[in-house]
């Protein structure tokens, strides 16, 4: 292919910022709009985390329990990366709530705990927040379809289910999304203006925190001040100029017209992109962003132009987050205009990804983003991205000690 679909410049790239940034205004005013920005009713503490609890972590297959203590300068989490169960059985036809409960409660009975504790439950799917910490679910993605759970909460049933089957009780249980646990993660350091949470693996999505009174949607009624927690389901944006491909992509997705944002920038869908870009030509039915990047780091196997192309997908993705990132500090920086210095704790492996031929991805984000950030005249405002280790086991523990 002699020319580049996949380009955007600069001016394309701050217009799409500029489109996030009014679509996230949007949604914190209305409801069920676009970019939808629900609140998460949790509180975190910034400083003076202290005490044990227990960490649940229910992700698209996977099951993660860690015992999380704040007890010494730094969080120390049993075992390493938590225990680990495949849970994949989620998703079998006619899969119940009490099946899931019985599930997520034998890890927990095996383990040894001599005092009452929290729960923080990391739970990756779709739910409303309400104040006092638990959620409803909104409803199941990932192939997961457990009906009579729909509308209904998610953390109180579980806490008594498991102060049932368990001596030592449990406290009280608090519910947040992965993105929210990976915001929550950056206030182990509390010297930063602001801090946003970043997803960028097999889907994506963003969290940050937004001054009440600017959340036109919340009940007066429930007279909630201060910073609030808001987790974007920044997936759904759908981002001006997108090509005929995105199109292609998204026409032939489980979900059409929905979540256009994740299809052009994550892992699950570029190799959907390379694939509908040669539409006459044969590809492997499972090809995602790990096949897409293999293909830029072994280019002697493949064909020049399945490289170039890869290539061209794979920076679009980055430029694509930067300007997404650009259009929320716009945002934040129009709510407090002495913002410099922010904390944003960037999860997912296509964030972290490798490109051995050239520049990786984390690289181009933080290239596009300096760019960016000159242009709209946004010089003194940094912004620095941190891998932290299970960010998302830390932030939900410091979600329950909240």
């Amino acid at each position: 292919m002699e020319k580049n679909i996949f380009k955007l410049d600069n001016e394309q790239l701050k217009a799409i910022a500029r489109s996030f940034k009014e679509k996230v205004e949007k949604g914190l005013n209305t409801e069920n709009a676009e970019i939808q920005c629900i609140p998460t009713f949790i509180t975190p503490k910034a400083d003076n985390i202290n005490g044990k609890s227990l960490v649940l972590d229910l992700g698209g297959t996977n099951y993660r329990v860690a015992l999380v203590d704040f007890s010494k300068s730094v969080p120390d989490i049993h075992p390493n990366n938590g225990w680990k169960k495949d849970m994949s059985i989620m998703k079998s036809p006619g899969y119940t709530q009490e099946e899931l409960f019985k599930e997520l409660a034998d890890m927990i009975t095996g383990i040894k705990r001599e005092e009452e504790m929290p729960i923080g439950y990391c739970f990756s799917y779709p739910t409303e927040s309400v104040p006092g910490g638990d959620a409803k679910l909104l409803r199941w993605t990932k192939g997961v379809d457990i009906k009579e759970m729909i509308g209904k909460y998610i953390g109180n049933p579980l806490l008594n289910y498991l102060n049932e089957k368990n001596k030592i009780k449990f406290t009280d249980i608090k519910v947040l999304n992965d993105t929210v646990a990976s915001l929550f993660a950056g206030l182990t350091d509390n010297s930063y203006d602001a801090y946003i949470g970043l997803i960028v693996g097999t889907g994506t999505n963003m969290a940050t925190f937004i001054p009440a009174d600017k959340i036109k949607k919340l009940n007066p009624a429930d007279n909630i001040q201060g910073m609030i927690p808001v987790n974007l389901e920044s997936g759904n944006f759908h981002p001006p100029f997108l090509t005929g491909v995105d199109n292609t992509v998204d026409v032939i997705s489980g979900n059409p017209r929905k979540q256009r944002f994740e299809k052009a920038v994550s892992g699950m869908y570029l190799g959907d992109i390379l694939k509908a870009t040669f539409p006459l030509e044969e590809f492997e039915e499972k090809f995602d962003a790990q096949k897409l990047t293999a293909i830029m780091n072994y280019p002697d196997i493949y064909k020049d132009v399945y490289v170039q192309v890869a290539q061209w997908i794979y920076t679009r993705s980055a430029q694509l987050v930067a300007a997404s990132i650009t259009g929320l500090v716009m945002l934040l920086k129009s709510y407090n205009k002495d913002i410099r210095r922010i904390c944003l704790v960037a999860e997912g492996s296509l964030f972290w990804s490798e490109n051995r031929k050239d520049k990786n991805y984390h690289s181009i984000v933080t290239e596009k983003l300096k760019e960016l950030f000159d242009l709209f005249g946004l010089k003194d405002v940094t912004v620095d991205i941190k891998s932290m280790n299970n960010a998302n086991l830390i932030g939900t523990a410091i979600a329950a000690l909240s």
